[in-house]
């Protein structure tokens, strides 16, 4: 096993090398690392910073009381001692609502839609829209080996298949001037080893899921894939490369043809007529009046 010193230089040139290979990221890139003040954002905003690349964070604040709280003191007080600018979003200021309160509404109503859903609905808008604001060129995420091995089976088994051609170290298969490229530099990085590495560095962070999360189909999935990598060391991995040679014809067969188009209601590029979260907040809103 690798003393502390050794799995910090793997560690960190695994991350150098997953840039290199897939040509994430430049160091004339404007790079908007989205955080959230768990360890995986943050490991990334640290070790982007470390390589030198031009970096600024952005934390979307979702209003879950002290768990919120706690991850933006963590990250207010991380980015001040790295000595990088940190972007505050109340997403309350951005639509009006927190996620608790809309899905309380939907519920109420009989129209199901778990909290994961509704937050990364809402909070991927915001991230392109003010990453855009800022200038960025990049957007960069903090999701790992099991992030997307998770993603890749969940796909699988709801009979989504089509949704994996957005996955893979740059996320997305719509090319419009108004996307940010999303990359995920820790894509190669095992869920444990982002543990261990922010644990090293002591990094100020909570490691407790998001108390909207415990009773998601995706802590189910994450649950399972970890007893199959201790029965059989190797699982995530081997899915996950499985996926990436199954990634080209993916996106060459639902690749999308022509301009995307705008949102009727807000302006930003959409598939349908109605984007996602105007489509959400109408929903939101009918039921509050």
């Amino acid at each position: 096993m690798m003393n502390n010193r050794e799995f910090v230089e793997y560690f960190e040139s695994k991350v150098k090398e997953t840039i290199s290979r897939h040509k994430l990221l430049t160091k004339k890139d404007r790079v908007i690392v989205a955080v959230s003040g768990g360890k995986d954002s943050t490991t990334t905003l640290y070790v982007l910073h470390k390589l030198g690349y031009h970096v600024e964070a952005m934390i979307i604040d979702q209003l879950l009381g002290e768990y919120s709280r706690t991850n933006l003191d963590n990250i207010k007080k991380f980015c001040n001692d790295l000595g990088v600018k940190l972007h505050v979003i109340p997403m309350r200021e951005e639509y009006g609502y927190s996620v608790c309160y809309m899905k309380t509404v939907l519920d109420g109503k009989g129209i199901k839609l778990n909290s994961c859903t509704i937050c990364g609905v809402i909070r991927r808008s915001i991230l392109n829209r003010r990453a855009r604001k800022l200038r960025a060129t990049k957007l960069a995420t903090g999701h790992n080996l099991d992030d997307e091995a998770q993603t890749f089976l969940m796909n699988m088994l709801h009979g989504n298949i089509m949704l994996s051609a957005k996955l893979g170290p740059t996320s997305g298969i719509a090319k419009d001037p108004k996307f940010i490229p999303r990359v995920k530099p820790l894509y190669y990085c095992l869920e444990s080893e982002v543990t261990r590495y922010s644990k090293i560095k002591k990094f100020p962070v909570q490691y407790r899921p998001c108390p909207c999360s415990l009773d998601s189909f995706r802590t189910k999935i994450k649950n399972s894939l970890n007893t199959l990598e201790q029965e059989s060391q190797g699982t995530k991995k081997n899915i996950v490369e499985s996926f990436l040679r199954a990634l080209p014809a993916l996106r060459k067969k639902y690749k999308t043809s022509g301009r995307l188009k705008s949102c009727v209601v807000c302006g930003e590029p959409s598939s349908q007529d109605k984007c996602k979260v105007c489509s959400l907040m109408e929903l939101v809103r009918t039921q509050t009046t």
